[in-house]
């Protein structure tokens, strides 16, 4: 999801706003392998980085590993299956908007607040 920054008070808010190469329906990107290469803001996480990306949301892998918390009953390395994010209404799906298909004004008004980013 594309996030947006405060300049003044460096907040980061989410929008509903996708990059073109996730398959909404899967929620998978497309292009994974070379996403870096093809989209510059492309952000590479490890668990390493965790702690530099404080807007991780509180339902991230590697925040949720790296804060010694368990998965969820619902994440595909638990669960062994992709489709129990759509079951438990955790994805994406059906939920945002390809970038290309908002244009740079209008981005301010497809911040949301349904994901959960608390310390």
């Amino acid at each position: 999801m594309i996030k947006l920054q405060d300049d003044e008070t460096e907040e980061v808010f989410y929008t509903s706003i996708v990059c073109d190469l996730l398959d909404q329906d899967v929620c998978k990107c497309t292009r994974y392998p070379e996403r870096h290469a093809l989209v510059e803001n492309c952000v590479q996480l490890s668990p390493e980085k965790v702690v530099e990306f404080g807007w991780l949301p509180t339902t991230c892998a590697y925040r949720t590993l790296a804060e010694g918390r368990d998965l969820q009953w619902w994440h595909p390395l638990v669960s062994g299956s992709s489709d129990t994010v759509h079951e438990a209404e955790i994805s994406v799906r059906g939920k945002v908007i390809s970038e290309s298909q908002v244009h740079e004004e209008d981005q301010q008004d497809m911040i949301i607040h349904w994901v959960e980013m608390s310390h």
